[in-house]
């Protein structure tokens, strides 16, 4: 029974739990917040909620107290109605009606609560068909019930827009939507008319502009157009209470005319409404009203870009809308706004650049040119604040929040370029740096230079251009680049041209002639007292070694002089770019050089990292060979360089080509190398992080040299099967893995012998493995779970015909299914993964690298697993999607499903009836049971193309309980997973 009393002490007695646990949970300590929190939580899936919510509703409860139990009654509502008889719901249905009188005059986040429980009862009630003449008579004409009733109106499209959450079928929901919204559209725009002209209040109330934008999806837009209400909604652009929600709702207008040639007429009327607003802009400016500046530069930018096609087709008569946008960002001197216009002046672009509109570009030329002058300004730091270095005046938000900006400033620069021509804005700022020069480079000092800032910005935004400007331009740049190295020195300037110079390199490495003197700057860069200055300078010295390699080939010895020199006066980033950089260097050399190049850059690094090996006794000494530290002491010892990961980087770059059966002098380096890597391998085999710098620097030698890498494998394979075995670190999976693919049984130029070492290097590993997945819950080894099934997945892939065939194939199956009890995505995800390629093998088109047939040989030891494992599997499955997973496992699962759909479809229904049946007592119905299966046999019935339907009814079931319900706190019942257990 839903009607509930209101006298008596039954009631009070009967919610007084409920309101001790919320005091509880406001003033309890830790332990007593948690049991009332449990007892809360409890109480809102009970059946008793319904009468106690209601009854806390009717009671003096506090305010805190009657917002708790209106928001468990929507919950109720939402997920629970199923609680109620079929024939209590009209009852329920007055109730909501009798207490949203109640509470007509507020609190107002009760009133909502309320206004949405109503939506979400009508939505269900599908028999209740006069549902908004009902509210609105109920509620009656006063002006307290007024606000009640537009709240009910504003919630109610968005409640059926929501309808998902709801358990209605796709087609209920549909016919519902359209009785509910479609309907009512007409009545609801005459009952918002009648209200505006009610009053000058009502005119201006806000929350008749929001039901307004709240029904623009469902009303026709020119019906609100061609009515009273858009004078209603401009005016109310001059009232400061509804401003806000006027720009509101015509943003959402002009959303819905984005199909430009359904809505022109009503385009037409809206046009010189907004055109009108121009002079408002310099009202604003001038009033310094940031809001208001904001709001309507949003209504020109947002009416720019729905209309952006039309603004392309008829540039004459939209072009003072154009202008409007325009002066929004010229006159944002806060550079509060003007980000609002970026989007509009991309979109626009995307239309002027075709061919199709070369007039329209042509019109628009010059508002780009003046774009490009008011990001040139906008781009400007703040002026210098006397007495301080500090431009910001210790304002770190706003310094992140404007270096932010700038970039998005950067690509506004590039559209420009692409309307204007980048020689035309290159010329922009070649203008802006001479006159900088002839003002004030005479005054600048050692320690001052004037009007800095003026300088900067022209500098940031070639930087910004740069991707634009093409290797061939010859016009502008030759005059630039010699200027901005005669810079005269400023820690923002010398920055901003080293990121220049960086920037360019590639239509440097195209004029050779300006190449030693950009060098000269970076190099000389290093010297500086500017930790900026050196990072930006080790950046530039990457791409300048990378994109001139060749012209710096010749000083590679030289180079490495300064490398072993500099490396480690650098952080830890700047050393891995300046590494990348000479590496880049050293790979373009003969390869008869390459072995003594790579000795002459990399022994210097291995002695260092031998070095700090022979003394590394405590965690500190080891983290310090990793190339990390806790303490920040350590950090200031030779900024304590990760120089396994420097001598990857040179495996990485470094990769010579030779003739098959020819020595690679790469490898032959790594061969010389390997035994040093091995002995510290060993003697800190339990450390983790050292073990996954060594383990990746293994895996890029077999990535980067393949199947030359052969004479190393066994040793390679025999520390990898010891180290795991020992430490039962993933990161020796790592390279198992690596060497899978690269030694494949469908390479070239592999023997035989070695695929099938190979193979059983890699079951070795696998037994190991199921061994550790046999002994330890999975919850204990989710990274080693998750590098094992990433290893599997290649092993089918390259090995499919071994691995299926093989004695482990099913063992590894079934600890696959027991890993999705976890709760990780990583793991999860790589496991479904490999259960899904695993399924794809029971059909004709698996997951192989091979262009053959699936042999039916393969296809039946597949089907065999999965009869014989399928049950569990959609167990697992489904009990993850309703209970445990995380939301981003949820394609992958409900992917497995319908892949065992298509593989087995009766026995796989079957399965998931069995699954379903299996849940908590008291959490789902029968009905709702018999519900799902009939659905998904009907679109069995209609053959491959009712398949992706079974995946949509599986993932609204599972997620209409997921959100009905929490996992119980005992445990899953009959759905609790089972622990793997292997017999090798």
């Amino acid at each position: 029974m839903v009607v509930m009393a209101t006298s008596g002490s039954g009631p009070t007695q009967a919610f007084a739990p409920v309101l001790t646990a919320m005091s509880t949970m406001r003033d309890g300590q830790r332990e007593q917040k948690k049991v009332a929190h449990q007892f809360l939580e409890s109480f809102q899936k009970s059946a008793e909620a319904w009468q106690i919510t209601i009854g806390i509703l009717q009671s003096g409860a506090d305010a805190e107290a009657q917002l708790f139990a209106a928001t468990t009654l929507r919950g109720k509502i939402t997920y629970d109605v199923n609680q109620i008889p079929q024939d209590a719901l009209p009852a329920l249905r007055d109730q909501v009606l009798e207490l949203l009188k109640v509470f007509a005059t507020g609190p107002r986040p009760i009133r909502i609560q309320l206004c949405v429980c109503l939506a979400i009862l009508a939505i269900q009630m599908t028999e209740w068909k006069d549902v908004v003449p009902m509210v609105v008579s109920s509620l009656g004409n006063n002006a307290e019930s007024h606000a009640c009733i537009l709240d009910f109106l504003k919630v109610l499209p968005e409640e059926v827009t929501e309808g998902r959450k709801i358990n209605l079928t796709e087609d209920e929901l549909q016919q519902r939507t359209q009785e509910l919204l479609g309907d009512n559209a007409g009545q609801v725009v005459q009952l918002l008319i009648s209200y505006a002209q009610s009053s000058e209040t009502a005119a201006t109330n806000p929350q008749l502009l929001e039901v307004i934008t709240s029904w623009l999806r469902e009303v026709p837009v020119a019906d609100v157009v061609n009515s009273p209400l858009l004078n209603v909604i401009f005016s109310a652009l001059d009232a400061d209470r509804s401003f806000e929600a006027a720009t509101d709702c015509l943003v959402s207008i002009f959303k819905e005319t984005r199909e430009v040639d359904a809505y022109l007429p009503t385009i037409q009327v809206l046009l010189p409404r907004v055109v009108a607003l121009k002079p408002r802009i310099r009202q604003a400016a001038e009033q310094e009203d940031a809001e208001l500046y904001k709001g309507i530069t949003r209504i020109f930018a947002e009416a720019g870009e729905a209309w952006v096609v039309l603004i392309a087709r008829e540039p004459i008569a939209f072009r003072p809308l154009v202008e409007g946008v325009l002066e929004c960002a010229a006159l944002d001197m806060d550079r509060d706004a003007i980000a609002l216009t970026f989007i509009f002046w991309y979109e626009l672009k995307l239309y002027l650049i075709l061919e199709n509109f070369i007039q329209a570009r042509m019109q628009y030329v010059d508002v780009y040119a003046k774009l490009v002058d008011i990001m040139l300004k906008q781009l400007e730091y703040p002026n210098d604040t006397p007495g301080s270095d500090d431009l910001f005046d210790g304002d770190r938000e706003a310094e992140e929040k404007f270096r932010e900006f700038r970039h998005h400033m950067g690509d506004v620069l590039k559209d420009c370029c692409e309307i204007m021509g980048v020689t035309e804005c290159l010329s922009k700022v070649l203008e802006r740096i001479k006159a900088w020069m002839a003002a004030y480079a005479s005054q600048a000092t050692a320690n001052s230079v004037p009007h800095w800032q003026q300088l900067e910005a022209p500098l940031f935004s070639m930087r910004a251009m740069g991707r634009m400007v093409d290797k061939d331009e010859d016009i502008i740049l030759p005059q630039i680049m010699p200027l901005i190295v005669q810079i005269p020195h400023h820690e923002k300037l010398r920055f901003a041209t080293i990121m220049v110079l960086g920037r360019y390199t590639e239509w440097t490495s195209n004029h050779p002639e300006l190449l030693e003197p950009q060098f000269t700057y970076i190099v000389s860069s290093f010297g500086t007292d500017s930790k900026e200055i050196v990072r930006a300078a080790a950046m530039a010295m990457k791409f300048f070694c990378t994109d001139c390699k060749h012209l710096l080939s010749g000083q590679v010895v030289q180079l490495q002089q300064f490398y072993n020199q500099t490396l480690d006066k650098l952080p830890g980033v700047s050393q891995e770019e300046l590494t990348e950089g000479v590496a880049s260097v050293v790979a373009v050399q003969p390869v008869p050089q390459i072995f003594e190049l790579l000795k002459l850059y990399c022994d210097p690094l291995m002695e260092r990292l031998m070095a700090k090996a022979n003394v590394a006794i405590d965690d500190d000494g080891k983290l310090l060979v990793a190339g990390l530290s806790l303490l920040p002491r350590l950090h200031a010892i030779a900024n304590n360089a990760d120089h396994l990961q420097l001598i990857t980087l040179f495996i990485q770059m470094v990769t010579p080509y030779v003739e098959p059966g020819q020595e690679n002098p790469a490898v032959k380096y790594c061969q010389e190398i390997f035994p040093i890597l091995s002995k510290i391998l060993d003697t800190f085999a339990l450390f983790t992080p050292i073990c996954e710098r060594i383990c990746r620097c293994w895996r890029y030698m077999i990535i980067s040299y393949r199947t030359t890498m052969a004479p190393l494998l066994p040793e390679m394979a025999n520390k990898l099967a010891n180290g795991f075995a020992a430490s039962k670190q993933g990161c020796f999976l790592w390279v198992t893995s690596a060497i899978l693919r690269e030694f494949s049984e469908d390479r070239e130029h592999v023997a035989e012998n070695t695929t099938e070492a190979i193979y059983a290097f890699f079951e070795a590993q696998s037994t190991n493995m199921l061994r550790m997945m046999s002994d330890v819950p999975p919850r204990d080894l989710p990274d080693v779970i998750e590098d094992f099934y990433r290893l599997l997945v290649d092993a089918l892939l390259y090995y499919p015909h071994k691995l299926i065939s093989s004695s482990l194939f099913t063992p590894i199956f079934q600890a696959g299914v027991s890993a999705l009890a976890l709760e990780q995505r990583e793991p999860l995800t790589a496991a479904l993964h490999y259960l899904r390629d695993v399924i794809g093998y029971g059909g004709d088109n698996p997951p192989s690298s091979s262009q053959s047939p699936n042999p039916v040989e393969i296809k039946q030891i597949v089907q065999e697993l999965i009869l014989a494992n399928g049950e569990h599997l959609v167990e697992r499955i489904m009990a993850g999607m309703m209970i445990t997973f995380p939301d981003d496992c949820f394609s992958d699962g409900s992917g497995a499903l319908l892949e065992l759909f298509q593989l087995l479809p009766q026995q796989t229904a079957a399965w998931v009836d069995k699954t379903v049946r299996m849940l908590p007592p008291g959490t789902i119905q029968e009905a709702e049971i018999d519900k799902l299966m009939n659905g998904i046999k009907e679109r069995l019935a209609l053959g491959p193309d009712g398949l992706r339907k079974v995946r949509s009814l599986l993932q609204d079931f599972t997620n209409v309980y997921r959100r009905r319900y929490v996992a119980p706190r005992d445990g899953l019942g009959r759905l609790e997973a089972e622990r793997f257990h292997f017999n090798a």
